[in-house]
């Protein structure tokens, strides 16, 4: 991987970082860090990157999560987010362009993630304030799939305009 993909993917996950801090949640919220992901997981087609990004992110959410004891479920649900989006990928890459790629991986990524932590957190600590899966599932990874899907489009529309004048990624 050359230096100019680094540090984008570096700035990437710096901008998730701070998507997930700023953004509102009471007991549990959005995770808008995702978005970041699935355009680096789109962006980068090696298996070591997504990998890593999905570790990085995962503890930056931990980091930054209003969820109590969200920590291990955030880095755990990020491993499992990132590695099963890169394999969704796999036999996409050259038989849809990019936009395509996210449209789908977007929704699918993100019910993916928040079932994966919704479940963590259940078996972990326990859901918050007693509510049930069915409940949060419905009250916050279906809104947040929603969300998640328009804003990630609109950040990977700019992610590649900037990527296409400042040569980070070969764009197609």
């Amino acid at each position: 991987m050359n230096t100019k993909k680094m540090a984008a993917n570096a700035i990437l996950i710096a901008v998730g970082a701070i998507l997930h801090q700023l953004t509102p949640g009471l007991g549990i919220q959005s995770d808008f860090s995702l978005a970041m992901l699935f355009i680096i997981i789109v962006l980068n087609k090696d298996y070591k990157t997504a990998l890593t990004c999905g570790i990085i992110i995962g503890v930056f959410a931990a980091l930054t999560t209003k969820t109590p004891g969200g920590q291990l479920p955030n880095i755990v649900d990020k491993l499992i987010t990132a590695n099963l989006v890169y394999l969704i990928l796999i036999p996409l890459r050259n038989k849809m362009n990019k936009l395509t790629q996210m449209a789908l991986v977007l929704p699918i990524g993100t019910l993916i993630s928040g079932t994966a932590f919704l479940t963590l957190l259940a078996a972990i600590v326990g859901l918050p304030a007693g509510a049930s899966f069915g409940v949060l599932f419905a009250s916050v990874v279906i809104p947040t799939i929603v969300i998640n899907t328009f804003i990630g489009l609109v950040l990977f529309k700019i992610v590649e305009k900037i990527a296409s004048t400042s040569g980070a990624y070969a764009m197609e």
